[in-house]
């Protein structure tokens, strides 16, 4: 049975498969029609208390979850001018690793690259043979490269930075929280940071970050983090349950029925059924191997996203056809991000999506192909 239409002249729920943003589901999305409230009154303060007891949970941490208005973008800029004294080395392997880079360049800092091969993955001896080098305050890695499908072994690398005193490890989960385990306070994050139109299957528009004393500690002595982004008024904003600048008080709204959604699944049983969405792409992808498009998993095996696989085709530029005869059939699959736009598409199997819901699409890929 599909799920009903998310609204007037729009396709069904269950056709629309980009790498973010994700399906959002019709009680979700209907949550942000209702009135406004002071987000200065009790009311605000009620919903902060309940969105924060629930997300903590959501994110595995015992730390306050900030909720920022603004693309994930914004919460990369806050890592970079709040947790960088002066010299960064990040970890590039696709086009949201090199834009952590860019903005931190952007900033002002200093930045050296671990550049690896799109569709690879960090290699922790590596980076610690680069970090004994000296001179870094700050790493930045990204858990599930969006462009890629590439999964970095987060939790490793970051006990690799931890052995270097006062480095700090900023982590961007855009496309990997709520379908890839990551543990910020087990793991040693200094600042993870994910965005709220990707896993978590709410509109654009919200980002959430957690931050460690240390990386609060070092925001206490940043000189040019500006105003909207300084964590420390983050801090303040969650001591007071009080916002420090107007939230975006609808998408919050939404947030309230999707934290409620997602805690009565588990974080467990999420994961799980993203990894069966993911292990049942690439098993298709090899039942496909024979076909003239030449399709192949990008990532390697055991750094695979089970929220993103990114198709490689051998076939010259034939993967925008691909993506638009989805499209002509009612269904909507990911183009290749960046250089990989002409030989690869993406197919996002995650937020609310299922494993039946996943073999329509994977059908309607195998018939436009063949």
């Amino acid at each position: 049975m599909s799920k009903p239409s998310s609204g007037p002249g729009s396709k069904p729920l269950g056709r629309f498969f980009l790498p973010g943003p994700t399906e959002v589901y019709p009680e979700v999305m209907e949550a942000q029609l209702r009135p406004m409230i002071s987000h200065r009154g009790s009311a605000m303060t009620e919903i902060l208390q309940e969105l924060q007891a629930g997300l903590e949970v959501l994110f595995c941490t015992k730390r306050p979850v900030y909720i920022s208005t603004s693309s994930a973008t914004g919460l990369m800029e806050a890592a970079v001018r709040n947790g960088v004294r002066s010299k960064l080395l990040a970890c590039v392997n696709g086009a949201f690793s090199k834009r952590f880079g860019e903005i931190a360049a952007a900033c002002g800092h200093q930045v050296d690259t671990y550049d690896v091969p799109w569709g690879a993955a960090h290699d922790p001896a590596e980076l610690r043979n680069r970090l004994k080098k000296g001179g870094y305050d700050a790493v930045t890695m990204v858990h599930s490269e969006t462009s890629t499908g590439v999964l970095n072994d987060i939790k490793t690398l970051a006990a690799v930075v931890r052995e270097f005193d006062d480095v700090l490890v900023l982590v961007d989960s855009v496309s990997g929280f709520g379908g890839a385990e990551v543990r910020p306070d087990e793991w040693g994050l200094d600042f993870l940071l994910t965005g709220s139109q990707k896993a978590l299957a709410l509109p654009p528009g919200l980002a959430f970050g957690v931050a460690s004393a240390r990386m609060l500690e070092r925001s206490a002595k940043a000189e040019r983090k500006g105003f909207y982004f300084d964590l420390l008024k983050f801090q303040e904003g969650h001591e007071k349950f009080s916002p420090h600048i107007t939230p975006a008080l609808s998408t919050i709204f939404a947030l309230q029925v999707q934290v409620k959604r997602m805690l009565a699944e588990t974080m467990a049983v999420r994961w799980a059924r993203h990894q069966k969405m993911a292990e049942r792409t690439w098993a298709w992808v090899d039942e496909m191997k024979g076909k003239k498009a030449g399709l192949s998993v990008l990532a390697p095996k055991g750094f695979r996203s089970p929220c993103v696989t990114t198709v490689a085709v051998a076939t010259p530029d034939l993967a925008p056809t691909i993506v638009k005869a989805v499209s002509a059939k009612g269904w909507t699959v990911g183009g290749g991000y960046g250089k990989l736009k002409p030989s690869s598409f993406r197919v996002g199997h995650m937020g609310d999506h299922t494993l039946a819901e996943l073999n329509d699409v994977l059908n309607v890929l195998a018939e436009v192909i063949e």
